[in-house]
């Protein structure tokens, strides 16, 4: 795998697993990742921030997905970011940034 384009993230999933059947039998997942960060502001406040992110998987790994996690599950992955554009109802460009799934590791007890 290359080191070019390598995504490694730990988070809960934020909803419940959405799975795509296509015609020709392959199946896509969509699910969103919270990851959590911690700092300390000027006032000497801890402060947390969470970042969503958007995963996306294909083949066997839909399979587990759509099995084994439920929203609020705890899981590791490792992916690559891809980018795609499409067009609103309304004509505007819209751009959306994705976590293509290659590894997936389930972790927590929930």
């Amino acid at each position: 795998m290359s080191l070019r384009n390598k995504v490694m993230l730990i988070g809960h999933t934020g909803k419940d697993v959405e799975v795509f059947n296509f015609e020709n039998g392959n199946k896509k997942a969509n699910v969103t990742l919270a990851t959590n960060d911690f700092y300390t502001n000027s006032a000497g406040e801890r402060v947390e921030e969470t970042q969503w992110h958007n995963l996306v998987a294909f083949g066997k790994t839909v399979d587990i997905l759509e099995k084994y996690v439920p929203k609020g599950k705890e899981i590791a992955i490792e992916g690559k970011l891809t980018y795609k554009s499409y067009d609103d109802k309304d004509g505007i460009k819209r751009f959306v940034t994705e976590i293509r799934i290659d590894e997936l590791i389930l972790l927590g007890s929930k």
